[in-house]
């Protein structure tokens, strides 16, 4: 593996341990606002995002690379409302999905064939990530300040569970 790209998915390592890092600040967060569904669906994405990071971690060593680590940096911890959490939610996901078309434009660069296939999937699932929260976001902004649709859809986001994926 050439060291640009080598370099490159570390950097990326540590984004998804970040990504994971915030879900778990957003799941402290509605525990403390007793939206319990909020909370488990965020449980779901601090182990989809560790599950993207092991998947990034163990393709550097499959190609002979080395891992180099970071410092993770501090969450943010306390959100405005519901809201404004899922819409941090949608912004940091399109920040992801800019960082994996960096990471493809690298592979392209350095005509790295095999880690463009294996980003690949990467971009399928960003574009599910924003439509996922992007929904959420609609719903939450057509509840506006109702208590029972919102409890409405705290109670949907309790049924999700993280499935690991097949690699």
């Amino acid at each position: 593996m050439k060291k640009k790209m080598e370099k490159a998915l570390n950097k990326q390592v540590n984004a998804e341990m970040y990504s994971s890092y915030l879900y778990l600040a957003m799941e402290s967060y509605f525990q403390s606002i007793s939206l319990p569904g909020c909370a488990k669906w965020m449980r779901a994405q601090v182990q989809e995002e560790m599950f993207h990071a092991m998947k990034i971690y163990d393709y550097v060593h499959e190609r002979g690379g080395k891992m180099q680590f970071e410092a993770i940096a501090k969450p943010e911890t306390e959100w405005d409302s519901p809201l404004v959490a899922f819409e941090h939610i949608l912004e940091h996901e399109e920040k992801v999905t800019k960082l994996i078309n960096d990471l493809i434009d690298v592979a392209l660069d350095v005509r790295d064939h095999a880690a463009k296939a294996f980003l690949d999937w990467f971009i399928t699932e960003q574009v599910e990530e924003e439509a996922t929260v992007g929904g959420i976001v609609d719903r939450l902004r057509l509840i506006g300040d109702g208590s029972s649709g919102l409890f409405m859809l705290d109670s949907e986001l309790a049924k999700r569970v993280f499935t690991l994926p097949v690699k």
